[in-house]
């Protein structure tokens, strides 16, 4: 995200700029999405949007930035890369949407829905320490930062007992490069 320092405030929030933007920060090109549809259609989460995938993608294109920053569906998102499966195009909307997740960050934007940062950060932090996700790791980690500790325990057992969370962490062969790729993420963001 280092080219948004080049480019306005103004121009990056509002108008074509934000589009320039949007493709450095993402390397997605949101112009060869021609509204097939096929994103929105097939996404687990739209019920929860107040924007759906491709109004995403329509909004970016016409430069709406502000509008996108500040909607529930970046952070409702559970980047699960349907919408980008499914595109004919090869736009990786997850890609997209992360980029507007960490402008919104980096704007103080907050979401509207309370505590989605926090799960956000755990989430990446998980994946910097494991290569992937530890589920039971990230959720008591969450419900202990939210304050709602007890809340979730029968669910997660019952997830546990399904053997759908498990007890151990499974890590990636190579969790010093997945670190690595943080930090030079991090020093891109810096300089």
């Amino acid at each position: 995200m280092e080219k948004v320092s080049v480019i306005r405030r103004d121009e990056v929030l509002q108008g074509a700029g934000f589009a320039r933007w949007l493709k450095e920060a993402s390397g997605e090109d949101v112009f060869r999405c021609y509204q097939c549809l096929k994103c929105s259609t097939g996404c687990p989460m739209a019920e929860a949007m107040d924007i759906l995938p491709s109004q995403v993608i329509r909004m970016a294109q016409l430069g709406r930035g502000e509008e996108l920053l500040r909607s529930e569906t970046i952070w409702v998102c559970v980047s699960c890369y349907t919408c980008s499966i499914r595109c004919p195009n090869d736009i990786h909307i997850a890609h997209v949407i992360d980029a507007l997740r960490e402008l919104a960050l980096k704007e103080g934007i907050p979401p509207k829905r309370e505590r989605v940062v926090l799960f956000h950060q755990l989430f990446l932090a998980s994946i910097r320490e494991y290569g992937r996700v530890y589920e039971a790791k990230l959720l008591a980690k969450y419900e202990a930062k939210s304050g709602e500790l007890m809340k979730n325990i029968p669910l997660g057992l019952a997830m546990f007992l399904k053997g759908k969370i498990a007890l151990l962490p499974h890590k990636v062969a190579d969790t010093k490069g997945v670190r690595e790729t943080f930090e030079r993420l991090e020093e891109g963001e810096e300089g």
